[in-house]
């Protein structure tokens, strides 16, 4: 089966944990998610999130062990 192009922008989303995703650029964000600054298509909205998104545990959590 042959893929179709994908030819669609996305943006990279964020929520308060600071968990990333990807979200189509003209749909409005879902609640609980902000625009990170970062589009265009679908594969350079991943590769970015791949290089900045380092530490893939929750914020609650990262902040909770640094107390401990």
């Amino acid at each position: 089966m042959e893929e179709q192009a994908d030819d669609r922008v996305y943006n990279v989303v964020v929520n308060d944990e600071d968990q990333y995703s990807i979200w189509f650029a003209d749909r409005a964000l879902p609640d609980g998610w902000r625009a990170e600054g970062t589009g265009g298509s679908r594969q350079e909205c991943l590769d970015h999130i791949e290089r900045v998104w380092t530490d893939m545990r929750p914020r609650s959590v990262r902040e909770r062990l640094a107390v401990d």
